[in-house]
């Protein structure tokens, strides 16, 4: 592999955990409505699962209030009994046509946890980030051992993989700290 295949490979894996970070704090509940909250809740519905964007479009016309609306009408209690089970502790209001669920406000003590989570899913990308530095860092020695490439381009390839390691652990950081913002001043 050479260092350019290396170093690409490397920053398409850390962005790609940087995604599923942005995925996993979309679904951390703030003070405020967002479609985002929902995005977990998979139904069961035409005999296998399904995520629920794909069988109803998700609103949030008021900052406290969500709005889904399905796609076909006979999934409507399919829908409610999905939100329901799922532990984000919803409550849906069903009028045969849509879905409304209120979301109340964040108690201080809720606040702290779902901050206490944040900081969790930064972590564990930041460890992901690491590895990804490691894995890239191994591959660069080998060729170094294997005579592919000269110790003067193993450090400069190093130093090329610890920047972009840099790079994504700042991003880590900002997300974490604007979504912990959002959070607590909801």
């Amino acid at each position: 592999m050479t260092i350019e295949e290396v170093t690409l490979d490397a920053e398409e894996r850390m962005e790609k955990a940087l995604s599923v970070l942005k995925n996993n704090l979309a679904g951390i509940r703030t003070g405020r409505a967002t479609p985002g909250l929902v995005d977990s809740v998979r139904v069961t519905v035409y005999g296998s699962q399904t995520p629920l964007k794909q069988l109803a479009s998700v609103g949030a016309p008021e900052p406290n209030q969500l709005v889904i609306r399905p796609f076909d009408p006979s999934t409507i209690k399919d829908i409610e009994k999905a939100i329901v089970a799922s532990e984000l502790g919803l409550n849906p209001q069903n009028d045969g046509r849509i879905i409304r669920i209120n979301i109340p406000a964040l108690s201080t003590d809720v606040r702290k946890k779902l901050v206490t989570r944040i900081k969790e899913l930064a972590e564990e990308a930041r460890i992901a980030i690491r590895s990804i530095r490691r894995d890239a860092n191994k591959a660069i020695e080998t060729s170094e051992k294997e005579k592919e490439i000269s110790e003067d381009d193993c450090e400069s390839a190093k130093e090329e993989v610890q920047e972009l390691t840099k790079k994504y652990e700042a991003a880590v950081g900002e997300l974490a700290k604007s979504r912990e913002a959002d959070v607590m001043e909801g």
